[in-house]
């Protein structure tokens, strides 16, 4: 029997490793939304959107894949 499929741990998904560089895109992400809500809420309607879709389209999805 392989070890995916073992009796201590059935139907269960392995749990996530994350390396050094997952944790510096994750909180690089945190920061763009942050920072993204607070020029939203100063009125920006440029920077805030870009940070935003940076951050929640590509840095976390990045931090979880990479």
């Amino acid at each position: 029997m392989s070890k995916q499929g073992s009796a201590s741990n059935p139907g269960k998904a392995p749990p996530l490793r994350l390396s050094r560089i997952n944790y510096i895109l994750l909180a690089a992400g945190v920061v763009s939304i942050a920072l993204g809500y607070i020029l939203l809420a100063r009125g920006s309607i440029t920077l805030a959107p870009l940070l935003l879709v940076a951050g929640y389209a590509v840095l976390l999805p990045l931090g979880i894949i990479k």
